[in-house]
């Protein structure tokens, strides 16, 4: 069946998310005077997160527990201690100012024109949905996407399953003329291509895949797909 809705994931795939994060805590540490090594912090931090982001998609932590812990747990791995309150305001004042560093990947707007005319485009996101509009509006994504459809709003994360099946049923299409494109391959690729939806990843650091997957490296490259 031809494709008609292509749903793609937001961070690490059209929004660069380290690079707008980097940014962010550059600029919250400098608000509230904490005096740190600012690429010791992100050397740790990155990893830390996606560590964290993994259990809140497994539904082990809640999003308040992902929140603070990240912080709290990089400040701890690099023996700088900070009482819970300025914890907090960080962990505020980061999610306040994220959105306002729209960093993209090349390619994003260009792909995005190319297949705005095509097909109908969506997002589906496990971020904070607070967050998440404010980051498509402040880029110039919002014009090409026909639903936004958040992990907040589905009340499951990806790759559970319940998400892809809310997401065709808002977009009003079947699994078999849908395609996700996403750089996380748990969440993104097999949440979707077990679901059937056929999936392109968004493998811009190069992982080895196997040759029956749909992989690239650079956005407009997902023109040899769509």
């Amino acid at each position: 069946m031809k494709i008609k809705h292509v749903f793609f994931d937001l961070d690490h795939t059209l929004w660069d998310f380290e690079t707008n994060s980097d940014i962010a805590f550059e600029t919250i540490f400098k608000a509230h005077k904490v005096d740190i090594d600012l690429q010791k912090f992100l050397n740790y931090y990155r990893g830390i997160n996606q560590n964290y982001w993994r259990l809140y998609r497994n539904e082990k932590i809640t999003k308040e527990e992902l929140r603070v812990g990240r912080l709290r747990d990089t400040f701890l791995k690099i023996k700088q201690q900070f009482d819970n309150e300025l914890i907090d305001n960080l962990a505020i004042g980061y999610i306040d100012v994220l959105p306002n560093n729209n960093q993209l990947f090349d390619g994003a707007h260009e792909i995005l024109e190319h297949l705005y005319v095509k097909y109908k485009l969506h997002i589906i996101t496990n971020g904070f949905n607070e967050v998440q509009y404010k980051k498509l509006d402040n880029s110039g994504l919002s014009k090409y996407f026909d639903k936004i459809i958040t992990s907040e709003a589905a009340g499951v994360k990806k790759p559970n399953s319940k998400i892809f099946k809310y997401a065709l049923d808002l977009a009003e299409a079947t699994s078999k003329e849908s395609m996700m494109i996403g750089d996380n391959w748990e969440a993104d690729v097999m949440g979707a291509i077990n679901n059937g939806i056929d999936a392109i990843y968004f493998n811009y650091e190069k992982q080895p895949v196997g040759a029956n997957i749909k992989s690239v490296h650079q956005l407009l490259e997902i023109k040899q797909y769509l």
